[in-house]
């Protein structure tokens, strides 16, 4: 489940982090946005010993879409000691995601 946290910035959270970071960058509007929603909870069910989630809305942060380079929705974008690992472009079923996501941490 998806936990609320504020971090001065997202330099920080990344810096912060034990873990390796998903970051989801979507849109309320964006409809396959809400379909990586659940998606993204059975990920971070599954790995949340090994992985960290955080979802970035795009509209309330477009200098970080921006900074990374975000063109589609959703993009998800792996950091691993506050450095970009792999990015991934729209909706991936969850066993698929889990598979690419070990072979990378």
């Amino acid at each position: 489940m998806a936990v609320k946290k504020s971090f001065p910035s997202f330099q920080e959270l990344l810096a912060s982090s034990t873990q390796p970071v998903l970051v989801d960058f979507y849109a309320t509007w964006c409809g396959p946005c809400q379909m990586m929603a659940g998606i993204l909870e059975q990920v971070s069910a599954r790995m949340k010993e090994k992985l960290q989630v955080v979802k970035i809305d795009t509209d309330k942060y477009p200098q970080l879409a921006s900074k990374y380079g975000v063109q589609a929705l959703p993009t998800l974008v792996l950091f691993n000691n506050a450095q970009v690992v792999e990015r991934i472009e729209g909706v991936v079923p969850a066993e698929q995601l889990i598979q690419r996501l070990q072979s990378l941490i």
